[in-house]
């Protein structure tokens, strides 16, 4: 009997040891977001949720492929076929961006409007899944497919945690992320304010809103007068391709060299441009 209770004393006094020397556990790291998401969340937005980074990818090579061909056989010039692929190359990841940029400043001025009828739902009685796939039948028509979506992925799992991740990469929003965390963490954590939340929300995605379509009217002439200082020249080059003496002339070195430091500060120009007078587009830091 001594025996035992000694062994059991060393066995608490080793276990009280050791807990003072637990690692605690590393906090975990936030994934890094790569070019592959941001193009796969660009696809989305624009409406073509099946297709690939790689599809785009090869769409790119093919567009590149198809239009340094035909300039090259037109014109006789590489060097003038060789910039016109590489800007038909870009063209597919450029409309695809395009695209996206539409749809989410559509996108933005609606999600008021499905806080709005989410708020609605909960005060007549419904729970917060059940509000959440009303939307599918309720909401904003271009939010109807993912929120229907949503509610056939409750219905299957009965996962509420699941479902709205899946919801969110059907959405791929900066917008939805917030609305779709807090919603989380009013399920996980309880409380009575729901609806108060809801109408904040809602009222701050309607400044944010109005604010940034004001700002963005206001610049969208500069920005569009300088896409065509920036593509000007190469319409006229586009045009001087047709006469033998001005291919002759781009297809010297000289020529070459002048059409590599075009392309050079037409990017340049370009992306400063961009920098200065375009907002910066919200970034899905919630994944």
């Amino acid at each position: 009997m001594g025996v035992a209770l000694g062994l059991l004393l060393g066995v608490g006094l080793f276990c009280i040891w050791w807990s003072c020397w637990v690692t605690p556990p590393a906090p975990e790291r936030r994934r890094s977001v790569g070019v592959a998401d941001r193009l796969r969340d660009e696809l989305t937005q624009a409406g073509m949720p099946t297709m690939t980074p790689r599809a785009l990818l090869g769409a790119s090579c093919a567009s590149a492929l198809v239009a340094g061909l035909v300039v090259v056989v037109v014109s006789q010039s590489p060097p003038i076929a060789v910039s016109f692929a590489v800007m038909a190359g870009w063209a597919p990841v450029a409309l695809v961006r395009m695209r996206a940029r539409r749809r989410r400043i559509a996108v933005r001025d609606l999600w008021p409007e499905a806080v709005d009828h989410l708020t609605s739902g909960i005060r007549a009685g419904l729970s917060l899944p059940e509000a959440l796939a009303q939307l599918g039948t309720r909401g904003p028509a271009p939010l109807r497919p993912a929120f229907a979506a949503f509610g056939e992925d409750y219905r299957a799992t009965g996962r509420f945690s699941q479902s709205l991740e899946l919801l969110k990469d059907r959405l791929a929003d900066p917008v939805a992320d917030r609305i779709i965390e807090a919603l989380r963490l009013t399920r996980e954590v309880g409380g009575s304010d729901l609806g108060m939340m809801l109408r904040t929300l809602s009222a701050f995605l309607r400044e944010d809103a109005r604010t940034r379509s004001e700002l963005e009217g206001r610049q969208s002439w500069t920005v569009n007068a300088a896409r065509l200082a920036v593509a000007a020249p190469w319409i006229v080059l586009g045009l001087l391709a047709t006469r033998p003496e001005a291919v002759s002339a781009y297809n010297r070195p000289a020529g070459v060299l002048v059409l590599a430091v075009g392309a050079a500060g037409s990017v340049l120009a370009y992306r400063i441009m961009l920098r200065i007078g375009r907002l910066p587009d919200e970034e899905r830091v919630l994944r």
